[in-house]
């Protein structure tokens, strides 16, 4: 007869792995599946933002990721051609992001997933949502070994990215969707530092980013709009280092650099899915998915598993009915992400910025306080509702 835990957790990777532990440290009966082994690697922007460092903190993970040598970045520098700005992307508390390697950090999530308690089985592949009229009540899969094994939870959690299976399997109703708009692809670059920056290079269509990494490794992402996808994906490479032309003395060091890895990348659509129903729930990239220019996938994963472990805590635990829980959690949730994801779908454009943006960007140009405040916008730090506010964008245009 098949087990019933509290909470089966499809995916353990920066979504599953956190709110599997989360709900082990709170005494509930958790299983993690993935069809992974770890540690492993997946295409990922790699950015641990400075509210997602200031988690692991909470967690009591920071020190274990600092352990590993991956260097802290305590600026945002953005070259839009006719001027630069650069700022501090954190806050006091969490004053530097990390680019870890997922290898890295998805290994620490699970390991920390194991110690709190919650059962992680990898290379395991789900088969099927199980369903019990319209309550997911279960799951079917089959072992590294073969073995089909069925499993039952008071709930299903869906932490296995855009194509997950549990959102497959309950089809949520999707909202505030946008088409792919960016086309970006990244590799890997010794003999690149950057000396505690994360820099980025604007330019009309085109876009790169530098950060360093693990093992003495810089990552280079790179992309143009969607609209040119099919024509370029025939020579990734070379379009791909045309961009740097654009930007020459940021090329120049690319020249001299060495390319460490092929290159990887996939358009990514927009969308909101409703993250809850019947016995099921959806974390990270499973129910809100957007472009990855902001590098915010990491920091949501770890926002919704924490919101997500309070409002299931409070049905376990409570006596709060689960629909009233888990409707606080989609409307906390959109409510924190809606004015980023609109902000970073005008971003993923690639479209030259406004006049009116270009003027507030000349303006703040020096402006130590504003060049933060920016920085801090595109690292999820400062809601852009915020920074844009008209009595403010007026101040920053004052001096």
């Amino acid at each position: 007869m098949a087990k019933t835990y509290d909470a089966i957790v499809v995916g353990a990777r920066c979504a599953g792995s956190p709110i599997g532990m989360l709900l082990a440290r709170k005494g509930y009966r958790v299983l993690i599946i993935d069809r992974a082994s770890f540690p492993s690697d997946t295409m990922s922007t790699h950015v641990v933002q400075p509210l997602a460092v200031d988690a692991l903190s909470r967690w009591g993970l920071l020190d274990t990721l600092v352990a590993t040598g991956c260097p802290p970045i305590g600026t945002y520098a953005y070259d839009f051609g006719p001027f630069r700005l650069q700022g501090a992307p954190g806050t006091k508390a969490a004053p530097v992001a990390y680019c870890a390697r997922r290898t890295v950090l998805d290994k620490i999530l699970v390991d920390a997933a194991s110690e709190a308690g919650a059962e992680v089985r990898e290379r395991f592949n789900v088969d099927q949502v199980v369903t019990d009229g319209d309550r997911v009540v279960g799951i079917e899969g089959y072992s590294e070994d073969g073995q089909l094994i069925s499993e039952r939870a008071h709930v299903v959690i869906g932490a296995d990215g855009r194509n997950s299976v549990v959102a497959e399997a309950v089809r949520p109703e999707r909202y505030n969707e946008k088409p792919p708009l960016l086309a970006p692809y990244y590799a890997y670059w010794s003999g690149l530092p950057m000396r505690g920056r994360f820099d980025t290079y604007i330019r009309p269509n085109r876009g790169f980013a530098a950060a360093e990494t693990h093992d003495g490794l810089t990552m280079v992402v790179g992309g143009w709009p969607y609209t040119e996808f099919g024509a370029n994906r025939g020579d990734i490479e070379g379009n791909f280092l045309r961009i740097f032309d654009l930007a020459p003395e940021f090329g120049e060091r690319l020249r001299q650099a060495k390319r460490e890895a092929r290159f990887l990348g996939a358009p990514t659509p927009n969308f909101f899915r409703k993250p809850y129903g019947p016995g099921w729930a959806l974390v990270g990239d499973a129910g809100y998915l957007k472009d990855p220019i902001t590098a915010q996938g990491i920091l949501d994963a770890f926002r919704d598993a924490e919101r997500c472990a309070i409002a299931l805590d409070q049905f376990f635990s409570a006596g709060r009915s689960f629909e009233e829980a888990m409707a606080d959690y989609q409307r906390d949730r959109d409510v924190k992400v809606t004015a980023m994801y609109e902000f970073t779908c005008q971003l993923a454009t690639l479209a030259p910025p406004p006049p009116e943006m270009q003027q507030l960007f000349a303006a703040i140009d020096g402006n130590q306080a504003a060049m933060d405040g920016f920085a801090k916008v595109n690292a999820g730090t400062m809601s852009p509702e915020e920074f844009f506010l008209p009595k403010n964008v007026a101040s920053m245009m004052r001096g």
